[in-house]
């Protein structure tokens, strides 16, 4: 059974394994350890991942990117808006969810954000398996912590769909935590001054910060803030605004006016980003950009610095809010970890270092401290492995109230309740209780929708509460509701039962030694039946059916799209196996074309030479004209129409072949036959010399270190 962490990021996704006692990184098809998260429609297949960044450029309005930054919205929520910059494949609206228009298979199709999500985290299920060799199921995959209840529902329901089972969704900086603390043997004891640890996670698009305390054992988050529009990205943008004002004005070109040149400076500009981290200046050399011109440009890190001039203004406002949040100053941070991409800018990071006024720490891998976290977790909560027992209390990010019609029969009733506050620790349970006499709803949303990412809707779910009704004596029915926040940080009302008020008898408690009062029977020996009290206590009686309408999928809309899904991973394996045996007729082609003239000349004579020329000449000139894009089956009736006229040559071949390799085979064993003959005569010849010796000297020559015996 496999235990996976996955980092679900903008631009890449890493694979975590735990095994060998320790996590590993899962490296991809073409042996990266960070996979495109892409996902590309074609003719005939999918493309995901690695292939789909391959034909990224030449296929770019059918290829979707920030997957995990469009789960759970809507096509009018501005960040959406926003999101449409960076995808090049157009967003539509699916069902109230946003989603993308491709041309698949020859025909327009719309995938919802949710399918789309489903699709490439079905190829990062197969990559894993591939590695390991075992199918995958159990994961724990990292998600923003400013996800809201609909994008953490979108993200389950993707993970479903694509045949896997999310053990937890995990926030990205407590996953680094955990990864963080786990492995750290140094950390104080349960009466100590816990550690305190700022995480700084600065990727693609997102820039999050997390104070985090540790004590042995456990880790607790005490705020969390974010900037969800600064990242990697938006130092691209920087750059590629200034070479298209630069190109405009030198090659008299514009490169936003034209997709595909915009995309390959976008790519350009990220490459002379990575090589400005570590050097001066970096050239910026593209050739045939647009209208054949070939474009050259030059920036020095100065230059780049004053371009990201607004976003460095921005770079500690995170830090500032989550010291705000948890109550400290910058004094009272132990250490400053940095993880992602982007916290390798040098601007950046002085800026987060001038901050704190201390050191930053690099101690764990910026591109893939999220994945191990997750894999963690995973070893954790999976019954196989046996981990180091260690807590993770994270916290309530927005928070949660809930709102109900008011009963006619308690006019002076509160609507409304914050049952789940910022900052609390989740997961988290919470019993609400209601006085009815008839069936009610109640609808669970977040109280401050000010604070939600975008503009995204407040509602979280509707609950109904069935079988309320009064009681013999047209009193309310006590209902009491299980409100919980899992460990996914989604909220459900997972049970309702009803209580009674009963009289109890209950032993009342002893009196502690010198609290006897005077008059008390001081005679030990005594005997005395215990006293009681009646006291009324609430005793469950039944359980309150509960259904829910929330942001997640129905059973039959998820089946469905597993269905869709299935359907569609056998289609791209249909493709994949029918260019294999395209590949594999193409090479036996080649193959008997240079063997027919070398290795197999002797075999054959010149009339079966001439009939299999012929034979491959025209299948060849089939395979490059109508049998480009023939089914695998004419492909594999191909090949074994070449091995009919081939057959003979290749088995005489073969027969040669043998017979060879038996005479060698022959006279190996009989050179080994000689040999041993050889050693058995010499043997025998040493035995004899030594039977014609003097005992003595044979003595000698047994027992050279003998030692004789003194004399009487």
């Amino acid at each position: 059974m496999s235990v996976v962490g996955i980092d679900l990021g903008t631009l890449n996704t890493v694979i975590a394994v735990a095994r060998n006692r320790g996590v590993d990184v899962v490296t991809n098809e073409v042996s990266n350890r960070a996979t495109p998260s892409l996902v590309g429609f074609g003719p005939k297949s999918r493309y995901l991942g690695e292939q789909a960044k391959t034909q990224e450029i030449s296929n770019f309005k059918n290829t979707v990117s920030s997957l995990s930054r469009l789960a759970g919205r809507s096509i009018n929520d501005p960040d959406v808006q926003i999101e449409q910059e960076y995808v090049t494949a157009p967003l539509v609206d699916v069902n109230g969810q946003v989603g993308a228009e491709v041309t698949y298979l020859g025909k327009k199709e719309r995938f919802s954000a949710t399918q789309l999500i489903a699709m490439f985290l079905t190829k990062i299920r197969l990559t894993a398996s591939a590695e390991l060799k075992l199918p995958v199921s159990d994961i724990v995959l990292s998600c923003p912590a400013w996800y809201t209840d609909a994008q953490r529902r979108s993200l389950l329901d993707a993970t479903e769909i694509a045949g896997l089972k999310c053990l937890r969704l995990m926030n990205e900086t407590t996953a680094t935590a955990l990864g963080y603390g786990i492995t750290k043997l140094d950390l104080p004891g349960p009466e100590e001054k816990p550690r305190r640890v700022a995480f700084v996670d600065i990727g693609h698009s997102n820039y999050t910060c997390s104070i985090v305390e540790f004590k042995k054992g456990e880790l607790a988050v005490k705020s969390t803030a974010y900037d969800r529009h600064f990242g990697g990205r938006n130092v691209d943008k920087a750059l590629v605004d200034h070479f298209a004002a630069e190109f405009k004005e030198k090659y008299k070109i514009d490169i936003k006016s034209n997709a595909k040149a915009r995309l390959r400076v976008t790519q350009a500009c990220e490459k002379l980003k990575k090589v400005l981290s570590a050097n001066a200046g970096a050239p910026l050399n593209i050739e045939s950009v647009m209208e054949d011109t070939d474009v050259r440009g030059f920036l020095k890190r100065e230059e780049l610095e004053e371009l990201i001039k607004p976003l460095l203004e921005r770079a500690t406002v995170p830090i500032e809010q989550a010291l705000a949040e948890a109550k400290l100053k910058p004094e009272d941070i132990d250490a400053v970890e940095m993880v992602g991409g982007c916290t390798r800018v040098p601007a950046i990071k002085n800026a987060i270092q001038q901050f704190f006024g201390k050191p930053l720490s690099f101690t764990l891998n910026a591109d893939e401290a999220i994945a191990r976290g997750c894999a963690f977790s995973c070893a954790i909560l999976s019954p196989v492995f046996r981990v180091r027992d260690f807590s993770v209390h994270d916290i309530v990010n927005y928070p949660i109230e809930f709102t109900w019609e008011k009963s006619p029969d308690i006019p002076d009733e509160d609507t409304s309740l914050v049952v789940f506050n910022k900052g609390n620790v989740m997961p988290s349970t919470k019993i609400l209780t209601f006085y009815r006499k008839h069936p009610f709803d109640l609808e669970a949303r977040y109280a401050k929708p000010e604070m939600l990412p975008g503009k995204m809707s407040p509602w979280i779910g509707r609950f109904s509460v069935k079988g309320v009704k009064a009681d013999s004596k047209d009193d309310f029915m006590i209902c009491k509701l299980k409100a919980r926040l899992n460990l996914h940080g989604i909220l459900n009302v997972e049970q309702g039962y009803y209580v009674e008020d009963q009289e109890v008898e209950e032993p009342v408690p002893e009196p502690k030694d010198g609290e006897k009062k005077e008059g008390d029977a001081m005679d030990v020996d005594s005997v005395e039946k215990p006293k009681t009290r009646k006291v009324k206590k609430q005793v469950r009686k039944g359980d309150l059916p509960i259904s829910a309408g929330t942001a997640s999928l129905d059973q039959a809309a998820r089946d469905a799209a597993a269905e869709r899904e299935n359907q569609m991973i056998m289609e791209d394996k249909l493709v994949a196996d029918t260019e294999h045996v395209k590949n594999e007729l193409e090479s036996f082609i080649y193959e008997l074309r240079s063997k027919i003239e070398g290795v197999y000349a002797e075999f054959a004579n010149e009339d079966e030479k001439a009939k299999l020329s012929e034979k491959l000449q025209t299948i060849e000139d089939w395979l490059y004209d109508e049998g480009e894009d023939a089914t695998k089956a004419v492909y594999t009736s191909k090949i074994e129409e070449i091995r009919s006229v081939a057959g003979p040559i290749i088995q005489r071949y073969n027969d040669k072949m043998e017979a060879e390799r038996q005479a060698v085979l022959q006279a190996q064993q009989e050179a080994q036959a000689k040999k041993r003959a050889e050693a058995d005569a010499k043997k025998q010849a040493e035995d004899g010399s030594k039977k014609d010796k003097p005992d003595e000297e044979m003595t000698d020559a047994v027992q050279p270190d003998a030692v004789e015996e003194p004399a009487d």
